[in-house]
């Protein structure tokens, strides 16, 4: 190795910290920093905490609403009155437990990927973990080594190191003593050792993942739609209580707890708390869907927001490709013989103990004969673009062979370059191998060699890309790629996998984010792109409308990720794009995507669906209160009765149809398209039930006839939504026909069975009323159809 000295020259930008010698730091010193707080201490910070995931579940406008509620019926009525209130506990339990399980499983995966570097103390070399780093430690790397904390080199032996997760770059860079080692990158080439300048939370990928680890929730139509109709659910609720407590207690002049019930019954069925639960159940079963093909979501409605992106933004390497490559041809030049090549290919790749992509690729076409021994190596260089190696053959003859970029090895005018050039547009990589009269140490071996083959190279593309991009085009889903590689060799690629469109070199994009939208509205593949322009992409798409996926490994691409609609990492990625990504690919397989998308798919349209039942709850509820406050009646329905009717015409029908099959595609306008079925059939479902309710008061006297009335209006009301139920369960299949029967008979069961009428306080009184409550029924079904109809005429989604 190259050791610096004192006369050294250092750059000045990176000028050398303390020198602590070459035998690294003394026992004492490390002592001493560490007693300073001079520690390589970064917290593993893969997710929200589990303090910030209670939190985020708990306190929730949901929560505060029921739970209030709740709390006062505990009080002032019986158990039975009390019901709905539990609905809290398994809304807030499933989204705590599914963001727990998720956290898990990513601590995992940084625990699985953490480095040991090997650090030089007392002049003794030894593995430490990277907390157990201090400030000024001597820290030795080579090949396939990651640099955990920022340093300085101060030993250098054809050091190179790939900083493409940094930067994008995808050219090695080749250190001296003096240059800047930034933690994040690999050593492809060469050892040395550098000294540890930052640690902790001042290291540069530390800062850039602490930036990243903010965490934002993924955006969620549905999401942000109920939570926009409680928000209204709320301020209709307050005049409504006032006026139902007026009503109750001071004009009907009953006793407090029960005027208290009934107004708590009037005002519970106005929030659809249901609907929050169902949806974090039909989100939490899909993740668990998901989980099983290896795919880890981290946010409930990330499935929902995949399936609504119009733009994946993909990266060639590792999404589209593979890490390996295959030698797909061999050309014998100046009449070399193919067998004899082989042999000296076979020779080359045994020569080098830690051979890059390419190498490993002729190794596996070429093993070595065993009989040729290598007598002198020269490791690749990406400054000099080749390798090396002397061999003395089995017949007692040496040579020395290169092997490398034909560009470099061979003369400007050489015939070969032009079809070299044609095959990097095939999107094929292509070596030369030389073989040259001058010694490896030779200033410039490569000096008059004598060109032998051309080894054509192609990289391993992923046997799923091509059925996913397809899969993408036919749900009209843009597919972008964006790569930091030459942009022909990418757009060849992305030709063999069936993706038609421009190829554009990203440097000369417009810097203004307009005109950068519309370059990438035409454009299809990307090359050259720089990290910075990662993220701008992803802000000129989205500036045009456009719901954008961003895929990435790299700590390059963090920030793109994380602004990104949805950021999809590879499990294989950096700690850091896994904590800011929603969804992870724990097999780092693009053929995922698409059951995320179907998933996604599944929900969005079923919990459209079931929403218009839980909507026409809340509006019927609202237009019940307003009425009894008008007429200055007693509220007919007890908590316990709406429990009732909610359970068997929503809860339990809903749950079901909200996990069945479903491929619609992904529609926008969730409150809009739920409530223009929900405010007619809400209207048809308040004036049956209070004309009823009125009759039924007309009809009954005496005492018992409130629980009469109400047991008459329950009837009216449970048909009505039966009728709404059998409407969102089309088309018909034999299970959609027996859950409408059986929860039918559910009710059937209720009026039957004494105890139940007990618990519930039902009881159908005569014979003319409950008729009177089926006819009224009848027509409300009948307003329903043509209603609902003429609204689909009227209004189409």
């Amino acid at each position: 190795m190259t050791h610096i000295d004192a006369g050294t020259e250092v750059d000045s930008e990176h000028a050398l910290p303390a020198p602590v010698g070459t035998g690294g730091l003394t026992a004492a010193e490390v002592a001493e920093r560490v007693a300073r707080g001079q520690v390589n201490d970064i917290p593993v910070r893969s997710s929200r905490s589990m303090v910030e995931i209670v939190r985020a579940n708990v306190f929730t406008r949901f929560n505060a609403i029921i739970g209030v509620l709740w709390l006062i019926m505990l009080f002032v009525a019986p158990i039975q009155d009390s019901l709905f209130g539990f609905v809290i506990l398994a809304n807030t339990g499933i989204g705590i437990v599914q963001e727990w399980r998720a956290k898990k499983t990513l601590d995992s995966l940084a625990v699985i990927g953490e480095a040991r570097p090997t650090v030089r103390r007392d002049g003794v070399a030894a593995e430490v973990t990277t907390a157990e780093i201090v400030l000024d430690d001597l820290i030795e790397i080579g090949p396939g080594d990651k640099a955990v904390v920022d340093g300085v080199c101060v030993e250098a032996d054809g050091l190179e190191i790939d900083e493409s997760l940094l930067t994008g770059e995808a050219d090695p860079v080749v250190k001296r003593p003096g240059d800047q080692v930034l933690s994040g990158s690999f050593v492809v080439a060469g050892g040395g050792a550098f000294q540890a300048t930052k640690v902790g939370r001042e290291a540069y990928a530390a800062q850039l993942a602490e930036e990243a680890s903010r965490f934002t929730l993924v955006h969620s139509e549905l999401r942000s739609g109920i939570s926009t109709i409680l928000k209204y659910v709320t301020w209709m609720m307050i005049p409504a209580a006032l006026g139902l407590v007026v009503t109750q207690l001071v004009v009907k002049d009953k006793d407090l707890d029960d005027s208290i019930a009934r107004t708590v019954g009037g005002i519970v069925p106005m929030v659809p708390e249901g609907l929050v639960l169902l949806t974090s159940v039909a989100f939490a079963i899909g993740v668990i869907r998901l989980g099983r093909k290896q795919c880890l979501v981290q946010e409930l409605p990330a499935i929902e927001g995949l399936a609504r992106v119009d733009t994946v933004c993909l990266d060639k390497t590792g999404t589209l490709t593979e890490g390996g490559m295959d030698v797909t041809e061999l050309r014998p030049l100046g009449g070399h013989d193919e067998e004899y090549i082989r042999k000296v290919l076979g020779a080359l790749g045994e020569s080098d103990p830690r051979p890059n992509a390419s190498l490993q690729a002729i190794i596996d076409a070429y093993p070595d004969t065993q009989d040729w021994r290598c007598t002198e190596s020269l490791p690749f260089s990406s400054a000099r673009k080749y390798s090396g190696a002397t061999f003395s053959e089995g017949n007692g003859e040496s040579s020395t062979w290169l092997l490398g970029a034909p560009d470099v090895l061979l003369a400007p005018d050489d015939g070969a370059l032009a079809e070299t050039g044609r095959l990097n547009e095939q999107g094929l990589r292509v070596l030369l191998l030389a073989r040259t009269a001058r010694d490896l140490d030779d200033s410039e071996p490569a000096v008059d060699a004598k060109p032998a083959a051309l080894v054509v190279l192609e990289q391993r593309l992923r046997p799923d890309a091509g059925d996913t991009l397809r899969y993408f085009a036919e749900q009209n889903v843009r597919a972008k790629v964006i790569s930091g590689d030459n942009a022909v060799s990418v757009g060849a690629v992305a030709a063999k996998l069936g993706l038609e469109g421009s190829t554009v070199d990203a440097r000369l994009l417009p810097r203004d984010q307009d005109g950068m939208a519309e370059a990438l509205d035409s454009g299809t593949v990307f090359g050259r792109v720089t990290p910075q322009q990662k993220r701008d992409m992803v802000g000129a798409l989205q500036s045009h409308g456009h719901t954008v996926a961003m895929t990435g490994d790299g700590v390059n691409d963090v920030l793109a990720l994380k602004d990104a609609d949805i950021g999809v990492s590879m499990g294989s990625g950096s700690e850091a794009t896994r904590a800011v990504a929603q969804i992870v690919l724990l097999n780092n397989s693009f053929a995922t995507l698409p059951s995320v998308v179907a998933e996604g798919r599944r929900v969005i349209g079923n919990i459209t669906r079931v929403a218009t039942l839980f909507l026409v709850k809340t509006v019927y509820s609202v237009l019940l209160a307003v009425l009894v406050v008008c007429w200055q009646v007693e509220y007919p329905f007890l908590p316990r009765h709406l429990t009732l009717l909610s359970t068997l015409t929503i809860g339990v029908p809903a749950f079901f149809l909200a996990l069945a099959p479903n491929k619609e595609r992904a529609k926008p306008h969730f409150v809009r398209r739920v409530m223009r079925y929900s405010i007619p059939g809400g209207v048809v479902a308040a004036a049956a039930t209070f004309l009823t309710y009125l009759i039924a008061r007309h009809h009954y006297v005496g005492e018992g006839a409130l629980d009469a009335e109400t047991s008459a209006a329950t009837l009216t009301l449970f048909l009505i939504s039966m009728w709404v139920l059998a409407i969102i369960a089309r088309p018909y299949t034999w299970w959609r026909v027996a859950l409408v029967a059986s929860m039918g008979l559910g009710f059937v069961l209720v009026l039957m069975v004494p105890w139940l009428q007990e618990f519930f306080a039902l009881k159908l009184v005569g014979v003319t009323m409950p008729w009177i409550a089926v006819g009224i029924s009848v027509v409300a079904a009948a307003a329903l159809e043509f209603v609902w109809k003429w609204v689909d005429r009227r209004f189409p989604a």
